[in-house]
């Protein structure tokens, strides 16, 4: 299902003629009323008219994360506070919160945009929608709210914890899709199992998640223990939260909303523009909101862009899943690892649960990193030979695959903590 057809299937040169008058525009407007913005072009000798083309994006200063914290809370606004409707921020769990605001036309966009998402999952106005992301400060909640509203889908706004009754709430109330991040997915399916309810016997048909890193073997453990087609999607609360990107049934890449944002993917080091399918960090410039315009923000997250028409009809630009984050990278006696690399190589092997923990420890002067993994109740109480099997196996697949040695903790199953939004997956003593 395409929800806005007319511009989600736009041809290219219609989408680059659209795409430079708005950033134009968005140019225009952060330099003449963003404090931050105007003092990073004049340092660069840089105009608004300077942009006469596209390609002229990469000419223009990167926006980091920080430049939001030094803002705080309001001096990224490039409206009047009185013309803000709605205040959202980040958790704040690295550092300073970032603020982002919304205009009624911002909030008007984004339902569209995650109208655009639901409906790539295939949602319609006859779906109950169980949405379990968190509301509040955090941006899932009430962008999804909005989105399913927008479709005139019937919302249940649960929100997260408490998943017994959420399990409960899904069965009775006839839930068909299901919005909330994949581990917390995973954990409702074993809530289900310890109430004794079949997930299988929902009426559940697909699910939106994101807000994590996951890969296509969290996919395949979701699919098939909530009978469900699940889709990524992909936001951030900086650029305008859940709504930026989302695969459809095609599962072929994402979806970048290109009416709304331009994206690039840089070299992390150089901060040079990487070709179309070169894998890097992926920078966004917001090309239509009113409330905190973003140019060329480096969002962290490392991907690579997909062009050409996807088989769905849509013709948007696609990013493959996000493999981690620049910032997120650990560095093992020189090696670059991302804990999403470790997830793949685990959800590979049979025995293993997809629940881990990456913990980083210096033990006279060298790192050393220990993989604990939960194992199914079958392999956990099964002989120990074939447990020591079990861990010999996994140290060889991620030695193989990564090219560092690690020790491997088998855990019993629901042994590691469970989380409601994001996963918490690194435990990095080095820092302490």
């Amino acid at each position: 299902m395409i929800w806005n057809e007319i511009n989600e299937c736009m041809s290219s040169d219609e989408l680059d003629e659209l795409k430079l008058k708005r950033l134009k525009d968005t140019v225009k407007r952060v330099y003449e009323n963003v404090p931050c913005y105007k003092k990073k072009y004049d340092d660069a000798g840089i105009k608004p008219e300077d942009v006469k083309t596209l390609d002229d994006l990469k000419n223009l200063p990167f926006t980091y994360k920080d430049d939001l914290r030094e803002a705080y809370p309001y001096n990224m606004f490039a409206v009047p506070l009185q013309d803000i409707v709605r205040v959202h921020a980040s958790s704040g769990t690295t550092g300073q919160v970032t603020v982002v605001g919304y205009t009624a036309k911002d909030i008007g966009t984004w339902a569209e945009l995650m109208a655009r998402t639901l409906a790539c999952a295939d949602t319609t106005s006859g779906d109950v929608v169980h949405n379990a992301y968190g509301y509040g400060f955090f941006t899932g909640g009430l962008g999804v709210h909005y989105g399913a509203e927008r479709i005139g889908a019937t919302v249940i706004p649960i929100s997260g914890g408490n998943s017994k009754r959420q399990v409960q709430v899904m069965a009775d109330f006839g839930c068909t899709v299901l919005t909330c991040t994949p581990s917390y997915a995973l954990h409702l399916a074993e809530v289900a199992d310890e109430m004794g309810i079949d997930m299988k016997s929902l009426k559940l048909k697909s699910g939106t998640f994101g807000a994590e890193p996951w890969s296509e073997g969290m996919r395949r453990e979701i699919e098939e223990k909530l009978n469900l087609s699940a889709i990524d999607i992909y936001g951030l609360s900086e650029v305008i939260g859940p709504g930026v990107a989302s695969e459809c049934q095609a599962k072929d890449g994402l979806h970048i909303n290109e009416d709304h944002f331009i994206a690039e993917i840089i070299n992390p080091l150089t901060g040079e523009v990487l070709p179309v399918g070169s894998q890097g960090e992926l920078v966004f410039s917001t090309i239509t909101k009113e409330g905190i315009p973003l140019v060329r923000y480096r969002t962290r997250d490392i991907t690579s862009l997909v062009p050409g028409e996807c088989s769905c009809g849509r013709t948007f630009i696609r990013m493959r899943r996000v493999s981690g984050r620049s910032d997120d990278m650990l560095i093992i006696r020189g090696v670059n690892v991302f804990p999403s690399q470790v997830e793949h190589i685990l959800l590979e092997i049979e025995g293993v649960e997809p629940h881990y923990l990456v913990i980083i420890d210096r033990v006279e002067n060298l790192d050393q990193l220990t993989v604990q993994v939960e194992v199914s109740e079958e392999i956990f109480s099964d002989e120990i030979r074939k447990l020591e099997d079990l861990e010999r196996r996994i140290k060889e697949e991620i030695r193989s695959n990564l090219g560092i040695g690690v020790k491997v903790k088998l855990v019993e199953p629901k042994t590691i903590e469970r989380s409601m939004g994001k996963a918490k997956r690194v435990i990095d003593n080095r820092k302490v």
